[in-house]
């Protein structure tokens, strides 16, 4: 990754990013930061991307419509993080109910074999997934953090905080003490919800 934003020699950004800024929604890792803007059109997001980190004082720049991708695939964004589920309306009773999400009607829920939901994350989105989960409910990690776990970006942690609070919803702190906030769904799916500007 380090090659893509340095012109060289390449410069490791594992452990060294100092600052992030964006919006969207990203996984697990270091964070890549991301400033987005969307236009929706049926169902589907045109995306112009933008990143911007400073490491060890250096800023990086790297625009997705410039040909940086060495194998020019031309990454854009990620469209959706898909979600199991053992009971649909429970899990949209959580996210649809809960935390505000709304469906996105013009994905096709009678397509697949198996139930199934697409829910709007900004101009991304979660695919709920009614399957088998392979993944055992006991045992993960009390926080968030230290598992496979989805990173949502969002405007106000202490507004979510008093969400899960009221719906007594057990959640952790960011260990390094930025303001973010790791909950699990009805599953025991890890979310991290982190506070941008």
């Amino acid at each position: 990754m380090a090659s893509l934003l340095s012109p060289s020699p390449a410069v490791s950004l594992q452990n060294k990013v100092n600052h992030y800024k964006g919006n969207g929604l990203c996984t697990g890792g270091p964070h890549a930061a991301t400033q987005r803007s969307a236009a929706r059109r049926g169902g589907r997001c045109r995306l112009a991307a933008k990143a911007q980190a400073t490491v060890e004082g250096a800023t990086l720049m790297r625009g997705a419509d410039a040909a940086t991708n060495r194998n020019d695939i031309g990454f854009l964004s990620i469209h959706h993080v898909g979600i199991l589920c053992e009971n649909l309306e429970r899990s949209l009773d959580f996210y649809q109910n809960l935390l505000g999400l709304e469906i996105n009607e013009a994905r096709p829920d009678d397509k697949l074999p198996y139930r199934g939901a697409w829910l709007w994350v900004g101009s991304e989105m979660i695919h709920l997934m009614e399957l088998p989960n392979p993944d055992p409910l006991t045992g993960r990690p009390e926080h968030g953090g230290r598992d496979r776990h989805t990173c949502i970006s969002i405007k106000d942690v202490s507004k979510l905080k008093a969400v899960l609070d009221k719906a007594g919803i057990p959640y952790t702190l960011s260990k390094s003490g930025r303001p973010a906030i790791f909950t699990r769904d009805p599953d025991a799916n890890a979310l991290e919800f982190v506070q941008l500007d």
